[in-house]
Formats: C-alpha cells, sequence, structure tokens
C-alpha cells in the first residue's frame, strides 16, 4: 500500500501539542483591525486548540491515527 500524504494546506495550519492535542491560530486578525479593540486583538494574537468536533478531520489531514 501507498504511505499516506499529509495534507500540505493542513501541516502549515496545524501544530501538535505536547499531550497531543492540535493547536490552531486565531481568524479575524489579518486586516480591518482599525475597529477591533485592542484587547480584542491581543487575544486573538494567542492559539486555540481544535475544538472536538473538527479533531477527526483534522487528524486526518495531518495522518495522525489510524
Amino acid at each position: 500500500m501507498p504511505k499516506m500524504k499529509t495534507n500540505s494546506s493542513a501541516k502549515k495550519r496545524f501544530k501538535l501539542t505536547g499531550t497531543g492535542k492540535i493547536a490552531r491560530k486565531n481568524a479575524y486578525k489579518s486586516h480591518i483591525l482599525t475597529k477591533m479593540s485592542t484587547k480584542r486583538k491581543r487575544a486573538l494574537g494567542h492559539t486555540s486548540l481544535v475544538s472536538n468536533a473538527d479533531m477527526g478531520n483534522v487528524k486526518r489531514m495531518l495522518c495522525i491515527g489510524k
């Protein structure tokens, strides 16, 4: 059987944490930021975790697990 290929866009967007969870960046941080508060922009700069509902799809794209 051929090897599974990792999705190229997914490997640039997601990172595996030390505990096995998947980290992602927040959206809404690219342009039109003048109307957004400084506190909101600062909070969006941090990473978040992928939700459980999306975990299976992301793991499949990254070829993690089975």
